[in-house]
């Protein structure tokens, strides 16, 4: 359980692009009953082992309820990340027509560190700017840069679009008072999506810390699975989801691998990853143009 993260992109608001998501959350989507939900969540996987929760300002709520849960449940051995870079600004609305806006400026990271300050407290463990893409302002901004250097805790940056491995290559050149700037990087890598994993792997050489987001492909590698892994997960007994987990898992510079689960019983079916025989994972043909695949995330509903 030691490499298995829980993400709450799902949880901490009340629409998201995860295909599957839908049926496994309640049926009224207020923020108490959202918030209900997220905490049965967090309570499975601290009784499954899971010790990283990994959150972000553009996810609704997730940020509150992971601070109320921690303080209520008084754990003290959870790593915390999260990502600034993003604002929600749907107002809870789940046909809002924009859900969140990005922005890698000085002003949005200082208004959104001080606002994950305010709700985890020193449990923040890593801060990671959401998203970046190498077309980022963020890369020439020395005074961004010296900002992040300044909040003394470890930072990373998630990546997303095709040009993935471009981003994680030149923002992990950022050095800032001579020594480098991220310690960590999370990119999408999944089986329809794995352009990223060569630099992921110079990453992980270079002793950086690699986590793996969006292993389902956000949800279409559980609901509609290729045969192939639909086959392999019934030779062992579990779902497709668990195949594609274990499939991410098998890269050997995958250091944490984020489950997206909506529901305890979806985030049990993930980590069956472990059940898995890694040798059994090596599924290339899946692979689709990594254009293509990002044309059609784009496309995903919000639901």
């Amino acid at each position: 359980m030691s490499r298995f993260a829980l993400g709450l992109a799902s949880l901490g608001r009340p629409a998201y692009i995860n295909l599957g998501r839908e049926h496994a959350l309640p049926s009224t989507r207020d923020v108490e009953s959202m918030r209900a939900a997220c905490w049965a969540v967090l309570d499975t996987a601290h009784a499954a082992g899971v010790r990283h929760v990994d959150a972000a300002r553009s996810y609704g709520l997730s940020e509150e309820f992971l601070g109320g849960w921690l303080a209520d449940r008084g754990h003290d051995d959870v790593v915390v990340s999260s990502k600034w870079g993003y604002a929600y600004v749907a107002d809870w609305r789940p046909d809002a027509p924009v859900h969140e806006v990005k922005e890698h400026s000085l002003a949005r990271f200082t208004a959104q560190w001080r606002e994950t300050r305010a709700l985890l407290g020193d449990a923040v463990a890593l801060y990671q700017v959401h998203s970046l893409t190498p077309d980022s302002p963020l890369f020439t901004d020395r005074p961004l840069l010296e900002a992040l250097a300044a909040t003394g805790v470890p930072l990373g940056f998630s990546t997303s679009g095709p040009r993935q491995a471009d981003a994680v290559r030149r923002a992990l050149e950022i050095e800032v008072g001579g020594r480098r700037l991220f310690d960590a990087v999370q990119s999408t890598w999944n089986l329809l999506e794995p352009s990223a994993g060569p630099a992921l792997a110079e990453a992980h050489a270079a002793g950086v810390r690699v986590l793996v987001k969006e292993g389902l492909a956000n949800g279409r590698l559980a609901v509609d699975p290729p045969t192939a892994v639909r086959d392999l997960a019934a030779e062992h007994g579990v779902g497709p989801d668990a195949v594609a987990l274990a499939a991410v898992l098998a890269q050997p510079w995958a250091d944490v691998v984020l489950s997206g689960a909506a529901s305890p019983e979806q985030l049990l079916s993930n980590l069956d990853a472990g059940r898995v025989d890694p040798a059994r994972c090596d599924l290339p043909a899946l692979a689709e143009p990594a254009a293509r695949y990002w044309e059609t995330r784009a496309s995903l509903a919000w639901n």
